[in-house]
């Protein structure tokens, strides 16, 4: 997901209205809030993100890519990329470039065919006027040698300000491999628009690291953004506890499978435990494992949960929202919150979740 974009009034009152009528009140930190159904009849949503005129595009896991414009109405879109619709992988998350106005341009992430399994990857495309379809479809990077292994994908995308592109990665189930420059499993890499290797990135010209490389040591970051100073963050499933909140910094190892706050799924310990020289730590950190997935950084909501971080939960079927100034956490759970995927922060200021196990995208909003 992207950073708030504006959106023009009229545009944002006509998602509003062309809401359905169910809807439901939570009490929070920040007041009563109005949680909406938006659509629902999906089949395992991933992902969301907002287009400036009011619409809106949904992934499906099995490979559909969902346009809705600003009335409700929805079209399938032609041209999406062939997946790999296996475990874990599939059509995976979608943005929506920051000049989309000029360029027409968005970037899937999905689950890539290669030689012996499959490989997180990264296409650009343009929606073309009428909605309905995608031309121009290209590969700007996939990882080197996925493997035969259907989870760990990771695979979130976000847009920095300056139009690179970050995109997250699984250590697909070798955790070993996270620790390897040599590979691209565990790993933050960022890429131009184009596809080529940004300045900038740490360890290009080191003898046997990937360039694309931003990060490594991660498990399996499914939530990545970027927060209104352009701080880039990401949460990340652990083993058995040992989910993270990470603030990523360029050429920074995050530790996995070395150190963890968490411990293997038959109770050993993993790695050296919590703490080795060279390694980062997280920023936060749950045990047990909430097993989060889509989060936000929150700006422009008129709110007490400006600046504040929220994370869905696939296992307690839940929200977290979380301050980054002293890390306390607000737990929001609700019927509605079942098995969340994605959480998005609209234009208008409100934050839409998706939950995967109703097939459903909410919209939660102060009452008014």
């Amino acid at each position: 997901m992207n950073a708030i974009k504006p959106l023009p009034l009229a545009a944002a009152l006509a998602i509003t209205a062309a809401l359905p009528a169910f809807s439901a009140t939570v009490e929070t930190d920040a007041g009563p809030m109005e949680i909406t159904e938006v659509v629902d009849g999906l089949d395992m949503p991933w992902g969301v993100d907002f287009l400036p005129d009011g619409g809106f595009l949904v992934t499906e896991i099995a490979g559909t890519l969902w346009h809705y414009d600003g009335e409700g109405n929805r079209v399938e879109v032609s041209g999406a990329p062939e997946v790999v619709a296996q475990g874990q992988g599939g059509l995976l998350d979608v943005a929506v470039a920051r000049d989309f106005a000029e360029s027409r341009e968005i970037f899937l992430t999905y689950a890539k065919a290669q030689d012996g399994g499959a490989g997180t990857a990264l296409m650009v495309a343009r929606l073309n006027e009428a909605g309905d379809g995608l031309t121009g479809g290209r590969v700007l990077f996939e990882m080197a040698d996925g493997g035969n292994t259907t989870h760990h994908y990771g695979s979130r995308v976000v847009e920095a300000e300056d139009g690179n592109l970050f995109v997250t990665i699984g250590d697909r189930g070798k955790a070993e491999l996270a620790q390897d420059l040599g590979k691209h499993n565990g790993t933050v890499v960022r890429i131009a628009r184009d596809g080529n290797v940004p300045e900038g990135n740490p360890f290009v010209g080191q003898d046997g690291a990937l360039p694309e490389i931003w990060t490594y040591g991660h498990r399996n970051p499914q939530g990545a953004a970027i927060d209104a100073s352009g701080q880039l963050w990401t949460v990340e499933h652990g083993a058995k506890g040992g989910d993270e909140i990470n603030r990523i910094e360029a050429g920074t190892n995050y530790g996995w499978p070395e150190i963890s706050y968490g411990t293997n799924y038959n109770g050993s310990r993993i790695g050296v435990g919590s703490e080795a020289e060279g390694m980062a730590q997280p920023e936060f950190f749950w045990d047990p494992s909430i097993a989060p997935s889509g989060m936000a950084v929150l700006s422009g909501t008129g709110t007490a949960w400006d600046g504040r971080i929220v994370v869905g939960s696939l296992k307690f079927d839940s929200l977290h929202v979380l301050d980054p100034a002293d890390w306390s956490e607000e737990v929001i759970s609700s019927s509605e919150t079942a098995r969340v995927r994605d959480v998005a922060q609209a234009p208008d200021g409100s934050v839409w979740f998706i939950s995967e196990d109703r097939g459903a995208i909410y919209r939660m909003a102060p009452t008014e």
